[in-house]
């Protein structure tokens, strides 16, 4: 724990309520100024957060969803467009600033994973019954569908938009030419199934999260791996590079948060927590560190709370 000296030392974190039932999902908007919590209560939140943490927090609720608000995903070239999935089997758009949901289409089954295109035209969304969607945002209509015959977990898009991950219950990364989806590898990544994927906002690498308590690190152009991160116990549920490509953030059900150099595969700093950690989500301009997970209180009621770290001041 030597390194932990470096940029993660002495700062504070912040506790953000306001969901009645837990987070799964957190997510920054293009700018870094605001953050999105969905949660199990049917709502997302938009937060807006000073990065000196100055100030009164504020947020507005994004209400319609009729079930579990499971991930969602801003806009990655408008700074206030926002989609959220849900189990209802909805996705919708919002306008952050307003609060209200501008369009929605009605898919086939309980959504639980969206991603949007980088250039912002395309959305993603993946479901329960392995299929996957891929809507037109102007129009805000399916152009295309694909049922698969194995588990689909999380996707993704490399930062060129032109691959397309698929994350499985085999073990496996599907990697895809986007727009046509034809197959371009199956890598063999892990020996249970593969839960999560970041991608390196630099381009140069994607990291996957697996069952096997293991976080795998890949190389974009040469599609192997270069090494592994250990220090987790339990499946790793979700997983972030911060803005600059220098670490990785992964967690699990283990107490703690690991926080990685992505070139020495060293541990510099863990984050404690309460409780198992359902998303982890880096700001794109500055280490800042949003976290959610199944926190409760002392009566075993989920608290509806996520946090943000890397205040300078408490």
């Amino acid at each position: 724990m030597a390194e932990a000296v470096g940029p993660f030392k002495g700062l504070h974190s912040k506790e953000y309520q306001g969901h009645k039932k837990k987070v799964h999902s957190v997510a920054w908007n293009c700018t870094g100024t605001k953050l999105a919590s969905g949660s199990v209560d049917q709502t997302a939140r938009v937060w807006h957060i000073e990065p000196h943490g100055h100030g009164k927090v504020k947020d507005i609720e994004l209400k319609g969803h009729s079930d579990s608000v499971d991930q969602l995903c801003w806009d990655p070239k408008h700074a206030d467009l926002i989609a959220t999935a849900s189990g209802d089997k909805t996705v919708r758009l919002w306008d952050a600033r307003s609060g209200k949901c501008t369009q929605q289409v009605e898919l086939s089954g309980e959504n639980i994973n969206i991603t949007f295109k980088p250039d912002g035209t395309h959305i993603a969304v993946g479901n329960r019954d392995d299929e996957l969607t891929i809507l037109d945002v102007r129009k805000f209509k399916p152009i295309h569908k694909r049922k698969f015959s194995y588990e689909v977990n999380e996707i993704a898009w490399d930062t060129t938009g032109e691959i397309f991950f698929l994350t499985t219950g085999n073990g496996t990364v599907e990697v895809l030419s986007y727009p046509s989806l034809k197959a371009l590898h199956t890598l063999v990544a892990h020996t249970a199934g593969c839960y999560c994927i970041a991608i390196d906002p630099l381009g140069r690498y994607f990291a996957v999260g697996s069952a096997d308590a293991l976080v795998s690190l890949w190389d974009m152009s040469e599609m192997l791996c270069g090494r592994t991160f250990t220090k987790l116990e339990w499946p790793v549920r979700t997983v972030s590079f911060n803005h600059t490509g220098e670490y990785i953030a992964s967690a699990s059900e283990d107490l703690f948060i690991d926080i990685s150099n992505v070139q020495t595969g060293r541990t510099v700093h863990q984050i404690p927590c309460r409780a198992a950690m359902n998303s982890v989500e880096w700001n794109p301009k500055c280490n800042l560190l949003a976290y959610a997970g199944d926190d409760k209180n002392k009566y075993q009621a989920d608290e509806g709370v996520f946090r943000v770290i890397g205040f300078d001041s408490a």
